[in-house]
Order: C-alpha cells, then structure tokens, then sequence
C-alpha cells in the first residue's frame, strides 16, 4: 500500500517530484491562424530531459498545443513528444500516448516541466524501446494556463488524441495515423475517455488500442462516502483536489458545504505539487468529519456533477483493455466494475483483468505492451465482453 507521504492527491500512478518550470532559448513559435485541435503553438527542445533518454538516442520536445475542453472550448495544452533513433518503418512510427496518473492540480503540475516527468520517464523509455512515438500530454491546466478540473474525463481524453495530432504536426511525415493509449489512475480514466472519443473527434486517426489501468473511470461514490465518514486519508486527499477544482469549474458550488476546519485552513498546502512536506502534513490533519456535506442535497448536487466526468458515455470502437485491482485503495473496485458492465452495454470491446488481490499501487501491467502489439497487428481479442 502506498502511503499518503508519497501522494501528490492520491490515485497517483507514479512517484512524484516538486514541480518546476524551466526557460529554455531554443523556442519555436509556430504562427497559425487556426485553432484546429492538435495545432502546434510552440514547439522546442527537451534541453534537460533525462540522461535516459539520450543514452538510447531518441529526439524529446516540449510541446503547446490546441485542444478542446470538456464544455467545447478552445484550450492551450502543454505536454512532451518523443521520437525513436533511427529509420521509422514504413508508414511511420505508430505512436503510443501516455495518459498520467495525479500529479497535482494547478499550473505548474505538469510532467513535462520536470527533466524525469517526475519519475515517469522510465516508462517513456521502455515505449521508446518498443518502438513507438510517445505523445505525453500534461492535461488541461497543468502547465498551459487555464483550468484543470481533476478527473475530467471527457477533457483529459481530448487532450490524449491531441497530442498525437501535435506529434504528427510537429514531425509530419516519419509518424503513423495509427496509435495506441495506456492510461492509468487518473489517466486510466483519460485513456478510456480518448477511446470513446477518437473515431467521432479525431476521424484521421486509426486507434488500435487502448489499456486502462486501475482508472478512475466514475468516482461519484466519493460524496456519498463523504456522507457516511467513510474515506481513509488517502481518499480524502483526493476528495479535497476533486472539490478543489470543482468549485473553479462551478462557481456557484458552495465549498462552506463541503468541507470545514484543517481542510478548509489548508486548501492551498491540499492542491499543490510543490511544498510535498506541506501537503502531507494536511492530508494527515484530515478529519472524517471534516469533509462531510452538510446536506445529502448537497451530496446529490456534487454526485451529479461527477457523474458528468465520468465514463462511459459511448461506445469505443477500439478495443480496450481495463486492468483493475480488488484490494485497490482508492478508487471502489464495485466502482470500476459497474463502468465496465456499463461499456459492455453500450457495445464497447473490453478484455477485463481483475486482479483481486492487488491493489492501487502493486497491479501487475507487464503485459501491457505485448496487448497493445497484438492490437496494431490486428489479432482479435481472444476473449471480451
């Protein structure tokens, strides 16, 4: 189990580190005058991405992109691309986009900010190694100004295709249209969203799959645990960030209904990804009672609100992969279950990996990349629902 000292806001995937921007004089602004999704605004060298990368060759860039936001207006979207050494096979490199897991919640929380993606690097080699493009977005209001709103599926996944339409844009003519998606936490729920979303959103592309990873696919069982005083720290910790940026994304939300005392006087400490002592010294303070809504119409306006972000809300017409966890302390197993019952019957392809006695931190995806090569070979699925 992976203690409240390593979080960032909980359901976070990977290790974190303090957020950190860099100024770098290799800049090239790209002047368009469309704001299509996927547009480039600014484009430059990685300068201080980490030795591993350059140790296997591979090209890194710091990226500004268009994207779209949950209510269907234009954004500004930070992330990274990668590129393999080498000649890219016939057709281009096929592009894997990572989705993350909780880094934090204000503007200065991107990966992509950071010369390790804040540990996440490791994960970008191994794609790099498997022969694929990486696209790595930093989500909406991580790092290209605007609003993130934690856990906001339809966004997140939006951001996902866009950043394999800035990859492309960025090396037009060495990139495939074809890609696959791996996600997990809060960007299982990211991945799972771009999946539904790309044939209708992105027709040019061709998604061949996609892998979600303990995600956090519907969390709107939070308020009613709120409710019963039933969190642990950890969940509490991500209630707060989820309450955090609901109250930006709806201002008439009341907060003074939401929660009181420690959570309330450290608001600012709870939503950072830079003071960590500060943070987990907050998480600590949390009271049950303390994020208890003070009326169950309360709890039904904030359930209502993220059931609007969760998925599914369509049919994928790629295949999916959801591997969850039993023992999974963040996010209800039930919770995950019910949304894959839900895609089922909708018509979505899901090849299901419950694996009961994992948890959060401690499931097992090392298949991950051998499923994904069977998608773009076109190997059905030897068993879904």
């Amino acid at each position: 189990m992976r203690s409240v000292l390593t979080m960032a806001c909980a359901l976070a995937l990977a290790p974190l580190g303090g957020c950190r921007s860099h100024n770098e004089s290799a800049k090239t602004p790209v002047a368009t005058a469309t704001d299509e999704p996927g547009t480039i605004v600014e484009v430059k060298p990685y300068a201080d991405i980490d030795q591993s990368i350059r140790d296997i060759g591979a090209e890194a860039l710091r990226v500004r992109y268009r994207s779209t936001s949950s209510n269907g207006q234009h954004t500004v979207v930070t992330g990274a691309l990668f590129i393999p050494a080498g000649t890219p096979p016939a057709g281009g490199w096929p592009v894997l986009a990572h989705a993350h897991g909780t880094t934090g919640i204000n503007n200065d929380c991107g990966p992509s900010s950071s010369p390790n993606l804040f540990g996440m690097v490791v994960m970008v080699v191994g794609y790099l190694k498997a022969g694929y493009a990486v696209a790595f977005t930093d989500y909406q209001g991580l790092g290209g100004g605007g609003m993130h709103v934690y856990l906001d599926n339809k966004a997140e996944g939006y951001n996902v295709i866009d950043s394999v339409r800035a990859l492309r844009n960025a090396k037009p003519g060495v990139i495939s249209n074809r890609w696959v998606t791996v996600g997990g936490s809060q960007g299982g729920g990211a991945s799972w969203a771009a999946a539904e979303q790309a044939s209708v959103y992105a027709p040019e592309l061709h998604l061949a799959g996609a892998v979600n990873e303990v995600p956090a696919a519907n969390i709107s069982g939070y308020p009613q645990m709120a409710e019963d005083e039933a969190m642990t720290p950890v969940q509490s910790a991500a209630y707060t960030a989820v309450l955090i940026t609901q109250a930006r994304a709806h201002p008439d939300l009341d907060l003074s209904q939401y929660l009181r005392g420690s959570v309330k006087a450290n608001l600012d400490a709870l939503g950072s990804c830079k003071d960590l002592e500060a943070r987990n010294r907050a998480v600590l303070q949390i009271k049950p009672d303390e994020l208890k809504p003070s009326t169950h119409e309360a709890t039904l306006k904030l359930q209502g609100l993220l059931q609007a972000m969760a998925v599914p809300q369509h049919k994928a017409d790629a295949p999916m992969l959801v591997i969850y966890a039993g023992k999974d302390e963040y996010i209800n197993a039930g919770w995950t279950k019910k949304a894959i019952e839900d895609a089922c019957k909708l018509g979505t392809k899901i090849e299901i990996d419950l694996q009961e006695d994992k948890s959060h931190g401690t499931f097992d995806g090392s298949h991950t990349l051998d499923w994904l090569h069977d998608r773009l070979a076109g190997k059905p699925l030897d068993k879904s629902c």
